[in-house]
Protein backbone atom coordinates (compact mmCIF):
# COMPACT_ATOMS: atom_id res chain seq x y z
CA UNK A 1 0.00 0.00 0.00
CA UNK A 2 1.32 3.29 -0.56
CA UNK A 3 4.38 2.65 -3.09
CA UNK A 4 3.28 5.44 -6.12
CA UNK A 5 3.47 8.50 -5.51
CA UNK A 6 3.23 11.98 -7.86
CA UNK A 7 3.50 15.64 -7.81
CA UNK A 8 1.00 16.31 -10.05
CA UNK A 9 0.94 20.61 -9.84
CA UNK A 10 1.87 23.20 -7.37
CA UNK A 11 -0.50 22.26 -3.60
CA UNK A 12 -1.57 18.87 -4.54
CA UNK A 13 0.00 15.38 -4.34
CA UNK A 14 -1.28 11.76 -5.25
CA UNK A 15 -1.11 8.59 -2.69
CA UNK A 16 -2.27 5.38 -4.18
CA UNK A 17 -4.04 6.72 -6.84
CA UNK A 18 -5.91 9.56 -4.83
CA UNK A 19 -5.35 13.39 -5.21
CA UNK A 20 -5.42 15.58 -2.22
CA UNK A 21 -4.80 19.44 -2.13
CA UNK A 22 -2.72 20.93 0.35
CA UNK A 23 -4.50 23.52 2.68
CA UNK A 24 -2.27 24.66 5.47
CA UNK A 25 0.42 23.50 7.69
CA UNK A 26 -0.50 22.25 10.84
CA UNK A 27 2.47 21.10 12.83
CA UNK A 28 6.20 21.04 12.82
CA UNK A 29 8.76 19.49 15.24
CA UNK A 30 12.34 18.69 15.56
CA UNK A 31 11.93 15.26 12.40
CA UNK A 32 8.74 15.52 11.06
CA UNK A 33 5.71 18.19 10.59
CA UNK A 34 2.49 17.82 9.67
CA UNK A 35 -0.11 19.01 6.45
CA UNK A 36 -3.65 19.94 6.51
CA UNK A 37 -4.96 18.15 2.85
CA UNK A 38 -8.33 17.85 1.28
CA UNK A 39 -9.41 15.14 -0.68
CA UNK A 40 -10.05 16.15 -4.38
CA UNK A 41 -12.88 12.94 -4.73
CA UNK A 42 -14.30 12.62 -1.10
CA UNK A 43 -14.00 16.24 0.32
CA UNK A 44 -12.52 15.45 3.66
CA UNK A 45 -9.80 17.16 5.28
CA UNK A 46 -6.66 14.91 6.58
CA UNK A 47 -3.79 15.56 8.13
CA UNK A 48 -0.71 14.76 5.96
CA UNK A 49 2.42 13.35 8.33
CA UNK A 50 5.78 14.12 6.93
CA UNK A 51 8.78 12.11 8.59
CA UNK A 52 12.57 12.96 7.43
CA UNK A 53 14.16 9.27 7.26
CA UNK A 54 18.18 10.79 7.33
CA UNK A 55 19.69 6.90 7.23
CA UNK A 56 18.72 3.64 7.04
CA UNK A 57 17.75 3.41 11.31
CA UNK A 58 15.12 6.19 10.86
CA UNK A 59 13.31 4.62 7.77
CA UNK A 60 12.58 1.59 10.09
CA UNK A 61 11.78 3.66 12.75
CA UNK A 62 9.42 5.43 10.07
CA UNK A 63 8.10 2.30 8.94
CA UNK A 64 7.45 0.68 12.08
CA UNK A 65 5.47 3.72 12.84
CA UNK A 66 3.32 2.94 10.03
CA UNK A 67 2.55 -0.68 11.07
CA UNK A 68 1.82 0.08 14.62
CA UNK A 69 -0.90 1.82 13.01
CA UNK A 70 -1.84 -1.10 10.90
CA UNK A 71 -1.65 -3.15 14.20
CA UNK A 72 -4.72 -1.41 15.66
CA UNK A 73 -8.45 -1.18 14.52
CA UNK A 74 -9.52 0.86 17.86
CA UNK A 75 -11.26 3.64 18.41
CA UNK A 76 -9.51 4.87 20.61
CA UNK A 77 -6.46 4.56 18.40
CA UNK A 78 -5.63 7.00 15.73
CA UNK A 79 -6.25 4.72 12.39
CA UNK A 80 -3.92 5.65 9.18
CA UNK A 81 -5.40 6.08 5.61
CA UNK A 82 -2.91 5.53 3.62
CA UNK A 83 1.27 5.37 3.56
CA UNK A 84 4.58 5.89 1.51
CA UNK A 85 8.16 6.51 1.38
CA UNK A 86 9.11 9.52 -1.18
CA UNK A 87 12.06 10.37 -2.40
CA UNK A 88 13.00 14.35 -2.54
CA UNK A 89 16.47 15.59 -3.49
CA UNK A 90 18.36 12.56 -1.83
CA UNK A 91 16.17 12.72 1.04
CA UNK A 92 13.97 10.20 1.86
CA UNK A 93 10.32 11.24 3.57
CA UNK A 94 7.95 8.59 5.40
CA UNK A 95 4.25 10.57 4.45
CA UNK A 96 1.71 9.16 6.82
CA UNK A 97 -2.11 9.67 5.57
CA UNK A 98 -4.14 10.26 9.14
CA UNK A 99 -7.48 11.53 9.72
CA UNK A 100 -7.99 14.93 10.71
CA UNK A 101 -8.80 16.17 14.23
CA UNK A 102 -10.25 19.63 13.95
CA UNK A 103 -10.70 19.99 17.62
CA UNK A 104 -6.82 19.17 18.66
CA UNK A 105 -5.03 17.60 21.58
CA UNK A 106 -6.30 16.96 24.80
CA UNK A 107 -3.23 19.52 25.66
CA UNK A 108 -4.81 22.01 23.68
CA UNK A 109 -8.00 22.01 25.39
CA UNK A 110 -6.22 22.13 28.98
CA UNK A 111 -4.25 25.57 27.72
CA UNK A 112 -7.93 27.10 26.73
CA UNK A 113 -9.34 25.95 30.35
CA UNK A 114 -6.43 27.53 32.07
CA UNK A 115 -6.30 30.52 29.82
CA UNK A 116 -10.52 30.66 30.98
CA UNK A 117 -9.06 29.75 34.53
CA UNK A 118 -11.64 27.05 34.59
CA UNK A 119 -11.02 23.49 35.04
CA UNK A 120 -12.72 20.38 33.78
CA UNK A 121 -15.55 18.36 35.54
CA UNK A 122 -14.97 15.37 37.17
CA UNK A 123 -17.26 13.69 34.29
CA UNK A 124 -15.42 14.82 31.91
CA UNK A 125 -12.09 14.20 33.05
CA UNK A 126 -13.40 9.97 33.96
CA UNK A 127 -15.12 10.10 30.84
CA UNK A 128 -11.80 11.49 28.11
CA UNK A 129 -9.70 9.18 30.68
CA UNK A 130 -11.53 5.96 30.31
CA UNK A 131 -10.83 6.19 26.53
CA UNK A 132 -7.73 6.56 27.06
CA UNK A 133 -7.07 3.51 29.19
CA UNK A 134 -9.31 1.53 26.61
CA UNK A 135 -6.54 2.41 23.81
CA UNK A 136 -3.69 1.69 25.84
CA UNK A 137 -5.15 -1.79 27.30
CA UNK A 138 -5.62 -2.58 23.60
CA UNK A 139 -1.66 -1.81 22.57
CA UNK A 140 -0.64 -3.76 25.96
CA UNK A 141 -3.25 -6.89 25.32
CA UNK A 142 -1.20 -7.25 21.81
CA UNK A 143 1.84 -7.13 24.03
CA UNK A 144 3.17 -3.58 22.92
CA UNK A 145 3.76 -0.40 25.02
CA UNK A 146 2.92 3.60 23.89
CA UNK A 147 6.00 4.61 25.86
CA UNK A 148 4.98 8.37 24.57
CA UNK A 149 1.87 8.76 26.51
CA UNK A 150 0.99 12.67 27.37
CA UNK A 151 -1.69 14.99 26.42
CA UNK A 152 0.23 16.08 22.96
CA UNK A 153 -0.16 12.42 22.19
CA UNK A 154 -4.01 12.16 22.36
CA UNK A 155 -6.31 14.19 20.03
CA UNK A 156 -10.04 15.04 21.05
CA UNK A 157 -12.58 14.42 18.22
CA UNK A 158 -16.12 16.60 18.60
CA UNK A 159 -17.26 14.03 21.32
CA UNK A 160 -14.17 14.07 23.61
CA UNK A 161 -13.07 10.76 22.55
CA UNK A 162 -9.93 10.27 22.62
CA UNK A 163 -7.50 8.75 20.51
CA UNK A 164 -3.95 7.83 21.01
CA UNK A 165 -1.65 9.15 18.21
CA UNK A 166 2.13 9.71 17.75
CA UNK A 167 2.99 5.53 17.69
CA UNK A 168 6.79 6.24 16.95
CA UNK A 169 7.89 5.19 20.02
CA UNK A 170 5.75 2.39 20.43
CA UNK A 171 7.78 -1.14 20.91
CA UNK A 172 7.44 -4.39 23.18
CA UNK A 173 5.73 -3.93 26.37
CA UNK A 174 7.97 -6.41 27.79
CA UNK A 175 12.27 -5.86 27.52
CA UNK A 176 14.34 -8.13 29.46
CA UNK A 177 17.49 -6.33 30.38
CA UNK A 178 20.90 -8.24 30.35
CA UNK A 179 23.91 -6.61 31.57
CA UNK A 180 25.07 -2.89 31.57
CA UNK A 181 25.42 -2.50 27.91
CA UNK A 182 21.50 -3.27 27.34
CA UNK A 183 20.33 -1.05 30.24
CA UNK A 184 22.41 1.77 29.15
CA UNK A 185 21.53 1.56 25.27
CA UNK A 186 17.30 1.30 27.06
CA UNK A 187 18.15 4.34 28.86
CA UNK A 188 19.76 6.56 25.94
CA UNK A 189 17.04 5.45 24.00
CA UNK A 190 14.26 6.51 26.57
CA UNK A 191 16.36 10.03 26.85
CA UNK A 192 15.51 10.33 22.88
CA UNK A 193 11.66 8.81 22.15
CA UNK A 194 10.32 8.97 25.72
CA UNK A 195 9.18 13.06 27.01
CA UNK A 196 11.48 13.25 30.56
CA UNK A 197 8.72 14.83 32.46
CA UNK A 198 6.18 11.90 31.58
CA UNK A 199 9.03 9.28 31.88
CA UNK A 200 8.78 6.57 34.14
CA UNK A 201 11.33 6.25 36.95
CA UNK A 202 12.94 2.99 35.92
CA UNK A 203 13.59 4.78 32.73
CA UNK A 204 15.58 7.16 34.30
CA UNK A 205 18.37 4.89 35.83
CA UNK A 206 17.80 1.23 34.08
CA UNK A 207 19.39 -1.45 36.44
CA UNK A 208 21.67 -3.73 34.86
CA UNK A 209 19.40 -6.90 35.12
CA UNK A 210 15.70 -6.06 35.14
CA UNK A 211 12.65 -6.17 32.96
CA UNK A 212 11.22 -3.25 31.73
CA UNK A 213 7.43 -3.73 31.04
CA UNK A 214 4.23 -1.48 30.22
CA UNK A 215 3.62 -0.12 33.21
CA UNK A 216 6.07 2.64 31.61
CA UNK A 217 2.68 3.58 30.31
CA UNK A 218 0.85 3.81 33.77
CA UNK A 219 3.34 6.36 35.12
CA UNK A 220 2.89 8.83 31.84
CA UNK A 221 -1.11 7.66 32.36
CA UNK A 222 -1.37 9.57 35.81
CA UNK A 223 0.69 12.32 34.98
CA UNK A 224 -1.86 12.72 32.28
CA UNK A 225 -4.36 12.48 34.83
CA UNK A 226 -2.49 14.74 37.28
CA UNK A 227 -2.44 17.18 34.21
CA UNK A 228 -6.24 16.63 33.11
CA UNK A 229 -7.19 17.89 36.99
CA UNK A 230 -4.08 20.43 37.48
CA UNK A 231 -4.00 21.59 34.00
CA UNK A 232 -0.11 21.08 34.29
CA UNK A 233 1.60 17.98 34.48
CA UNK A 234 3.19 16.91 38.03
CA UNK A 235 6.58 17.46 36.83
CA UNK A 236 6.36 20.21 34.54
CA UNK A 237 7.41 23.03 36.55
CA UNK A 238 10.09 20.86 37.57
CA UNK A 239 11.37 20.28 34.11
CA UNK A 240 11.04 24.22 33.66
CA UNK A 241 12.69 25.52 36.49
CA UNK A 242 15.92 22.98 35.35
CA UNK A 243 15.76 20.66 38.17
CA UNK A 244 16.32 17.39 38.23
CA UNK A 245 13.02 15.31 37.01
CA UNK A 246 14.90 11.90 37.51
CA UNK A 247 15.03 12.63 41.35
CA UNK A 248 11.62 14.17 42.12
CA UNK A 249 9.68 11.05 40.23
CA UNK A 250 11.28 9.06 43.28
CA UNK A 251 9.42 10.76 45.67
CA UNK A 252 5.24 9.80 46.01
CA UNK A 253 3.94 12.43 43.83
CA UNK A 254 1.50 15.56 45.73
CA UNK A 255 -1.64 16.24 45.14
CA UNK A 256 -2.05 19.91 46.30
CA UNK A 257 -4.42 21.07 48.97
CA UNK A 258 -6.73 23.28 46.54
CA UNK A 259 -7.62 20.07 44.58
CA UNK A 260 -11.65 19.79 44.73
CA UNK A 261 -11.80 16.89 43.13
CA UNK A 262 -13.28 13.37 44.63
CA UNK A 263 -11.18 11.57 47.20
CA UNK A 264 -11.88 8.58 44.92
CA UNK A 265 -10.23 10.42 42.01
CA UNK A 266 -7.31 11.55 44.16
CA UNK A 267 -6.93 8.05 45.54
CA UNK A 268 -7.10 6.58 42.09
CA UNK A 269 -4.15 8.87 40.72
CA UNK A 270 -1.95 8.12 44.20
CA UNK A 271 -2.18 4.09 42.98
CA UNK A 272 -1.16 4.80 39.71
CA UNK A 273 1.51 7.15 40.09
CA UNK A 274 3.89 4.77 42.02
CA UNK A 275 7.68 4.96 41.83
CA UNK A 276 8.27 1.39 42.00
CA UNK A 277 6.84 -0.48 39.07
CA UNK A 278 6.10 -3.81 40.70
CA UNK A 279 3.86 -1.13 42.95
CA UNK A 280 2.11 0.08 39.78
CA UNK A 281 -1.50 -1.51 38.94
CA UNK A 282 -1.99 -2.98 35.27
CA UNK A 283 -4.52 -1.12 32.77
CA UNK A 284 -7.19 -3.98 33.68
CA UNK A 285 -7.31 -2.65 36.79
CA UNK A 286 -7.04 1.28 36.04
CA UNK A 287 -9.77 0.83 33.67
CA UNK A 288 -12.17 -1.27 36.07
CA UNK A 289 -11.44 1.64 39.02
CA UNK A 290 -12.53 4.19 36.42
CA UNK A 291 -15.34 2.55 35.31
CA UNK A 292 -16.50 2.23 39.42
CA UNK A 293 -15.55 6.13 39.82
CA UNK A 294 -18.24 6.84 36.80
CA UNK A 295 -20.72 4.74 38.02
CA UNK A 296 -21.18 6.91 41.53
CA UNK A 297 -19.41 9.73 40.60
CA UNK A 298 -21.37 13.36 40.95
CA UNK A 299 -21.59 15.14 37.87
CA UNK A 300 -19.55 17.83 38.73
CA UNK A 301 -19.27 21.03 36.71
CA UNK A 302 -16.93 23.28 35.30
CA UNK A 303 -15.08 24.63 38.64
CA UNK A 304 -13.69 28.28 38.51
CA UNK A 305 -9.93 28.45 40.07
Amino acid sequence: MGQTLCICSRGSITIDNKKYYFVQKLDEGGFSYVDLVEGAKDGRFYALKKILCHDREGRQEAQTEMEMHQIFNHPNILSIVAHTFVDRGGKTEAWLLLPYIGKGSLWSVLEKLRDKRSLMSEKQILQIFRGICSGLKAMHEKGYAHRDLKPTNVLLDEDDRPLLMDLGSMNRARIEVRGTREAMTIQDWAAQRCTISYRAPELFNVESHCIIDERTDIWSLGCVLYCMMMLEGPYDMVFQKGDSVALAVQNPVTIPESCSYSGSLKMLLSSIMMSNPQERPNIHWVLDQVQDLQSCSPNTQTNMV
